[in-house]
């Protein structure tokens, strides 16, 4: 469960702007603020199963952003070759090695050549 949550307010940061307004009202009432579909019933006025519906066709939405954009997916593999560059870097800062130093330069050359894509 904590996944599902953690995957759908990724994709709600990265595509949220592509939902209505209300649909962003929603997703943040539950995901964030962490309501209840009956707390958010009862704020706007409508029932929890529009609620659970609403919820439901949005989190479908950024899940069909994702599939067709690849934002997400390319931020990550991002974020791992960054964090395999700083572990490069850091090892060559402690051995004194400039030949680790190789290493990282193909970690940013792999970098760069993700970003052209």
């Amino acid at each position: 469960m904590m996944e599902k949550i953690t995957q759908i307010t990724m994709l709600f940061d990265f595509y949220g702007e592509l939902l209505t307004e209300k649909q962003k009202l929603i997703l943040d009432l539950f995901y964030n603020e962490d309501y209840s579909l009956g707390e958010i019933g009862t704020e706007l006025g409508i029932s929890r199963q529009a609620v659970h519906d609403a919820v439901k066709r949005s989190e479908q939405a950024l899940i069909g952003y994702e599939e067709k954009l690849g934002l997400v997916r390319k931020f990550q593999q991002e974020q791992e070759r960054l964090s395999r560059l700083s572990a490069v870097v850091a090892k060559a800062y402690e051995t004194g090695d400039t030949g680790i130093l190789v290493d990282a330069m193909a970690e940013i050359n792999a970098i760069e050549e993700a970003e052209r894509k």
